[in-house]
C-alpha cells in the first residue's frame, strides 16, 4: 500500500529555529520541529501514527476503520479523513451521549463532511469498552463487531505499538542530532513520546508534557508497556512532567494563555492550546528553575495544529 497516495504529506517536516533572547541569556537553544505542517487534514503526530495502521488495516483486508475520542479530537478528524482518502469507511465512537442531540461543533461537523459515522456514547460505557479493548477482552470486540461489522480497531488518541513504531520516524528527520539533545513532546496517550525516547542516539533524552490531570498515577506505565511491546526492552532516556495540564485536557489557565500569546506574537507562530502551548510553558518552566543546563539543544515537537480561526475551539479559558 502507498500510504502517500492520495494524501502527500510533507516530509521531512521542517525544523524551525527560534530566536529568543530569554532563552539565549541561559545558554539554552531552542528549536520547533514543525509536524504540524504536514498535512492541512491529517497533520503532526496524526499522520505518523495512523500511517504504519492504515497499512496494516489494508494489509489485512479491512474496509473500515473504527476508533475512539472526544468531542474536539484531533484523532478523529484525521481518521475520518485518511479514511475517506483511501476509501475506507470509517466509525468514531464519541465520549459523551448528550451530544448526540446537540448541533455538531467545527471538529465533529469536518469528521462527517469526510464521512464518519458518530456514534454518541455515554462516558460510563466509553470508559469500559475502552477498558475492555486494554485487556484484549474476546467479548469488547465481538461486541464491537455486532454492531459495526468487521473493522480495524485503532484505540482512543490512535496509539498502538504501529502508532509508536511511527513517531520514532521524526527523530531520524532532526539536522545534526546531538548526543546532548533534548526532544520535547506535549503527551496525551504516550505514543509519539513512546516512539521518540526509543529512537534517539546515546546521550540524547526525551522529555513528555502531559496534557491531563491525575495522568501520573499510569502514564509511565502505558510508555513503558509501550516499549516492552514495540522494541522488547525499556529505555532509561525519557521523562513526564505532569505539572503543566493547566487543570486538565482542555483547559486552559490565563496564565498559559498569556504565554501562548506572547509566543506566537515573538515568534509569528500560532500555537495549538491543548497539546502544544503547555509543552512549550514547560519548556520554558524547566529553564527557568535550571533542569535545562547551559549548552542545551531542545527540539520542541509541534505535533499540531491550532483550531480554525474563528471556532469556538475546544479548550476552556479558567481562572
Amino acid at each position: 500500500m502507498d500510504t502517500s497516495g492520495p494524501i502527500r504529506p510533507r516530509l521531512p517536516s521542517p525544523v524551525w529555529d527560534v530566536a529568543d533572547p530569554w532563552l539565549a541569556e541561559r545558554g539554552v537553544e531552542l528549536r520547533l520541529k514543525r509536524d504540524d505542517l504536514i498535512h492541512p487534514l491529517v497533520p503532526g503526530n496524526k499522520w505518523r501514527k495512523l500511517t504504519p495502521n492504515l497499512r496494516a488495516a489494508v494489509e489485512r483486508g479491512h474496509t473500515r476503520l473504527l476508533t475512539f475520542g472526544g468531542a474536539y479530537s484531533n484523532h478523529i478528524r484525521a481518521v475520518a479523513a485518511a479514511g475517506a482518502a483511501y476509501g475506507l469507511s470509517t466509525v468514531g465512537v464519541i465520549r459523551g451521549d448528550e451530544l448526540a442531540g446537540a448541533p455538531r461543533n467545527w471538529s465533529l461537523a469536518r469528521a462527517e463532511e469526510h464521512g464518519m459515522e458518530l456514534a454518541f456514547v455515554t462516558r460510563s460505557a466509553y470508559r469500559e469498552t475502552l477498558r475492555g479493548l486494554s485487556e484484549d477482552d474476546p467479548g469488547t470486540l465481538r461486541g464491537l463487531e455486532e454492531r459495526w461489522g468487521r473493522a480495524y480497531v485503532l484505540p482512543e488518541g490512535g496509539t498502538n505499538v504501529l502508532a509508536a513504531r511511527g513517531a520514532a520516524g521524526l527523530v531520524a528527520e532532526l539536522p545534526d542530532p546531538g548526543s546532548g539533545d533534548v526532544v520535547c513532546c506535549a503527551v496525551g496517550t504516550g505514543g509519539t513520546l513512546a516512539g521518540v525516547a526509543a529512537a534517539l542516539r546515546s546521550g540524547a533524552r526525551a522529555v513528555g508534557f502531559a496534557v491531563l490531570k491525575g495522568a501520573d498515577g499510569y502514564l509511565e506505565g502505558e510508555v513503558a508497556e509501550l516499549h516492552r511491546r514495540g522494541w522488547g526492552r525499556t529505555f532509561g532516556n525519557w521523562r513526564i512532567e505532569h505539572g503543566c495540564h493547566g487543570g486538565g485536557y482542555g483547559r486552559v489557565p490565563v496564565e498559559l494563555e498569556a504565554f501562548a500569546a506572547r509566543f506566537e506574537e515573538r515568534h509569528g507562530v500560532r500555537v495549538e492550546r491543548r497539546y502544544v502551548a503547555k509543552m512549550l510553558w514547560g519548556v520554558y518552566g524547566l529553564v527557568e528553575r535550571g533542569e535545562l543546563a547551559p549548552g542545551s539543544r531542545v527540539t520542541a515537537v509541534v505535533t499540531g495544529p491550532p483550531d480554525p480561526a474563528g471556532s469556538e475551539g475546544g479548550a476552556a479559558l479558567s481562572t
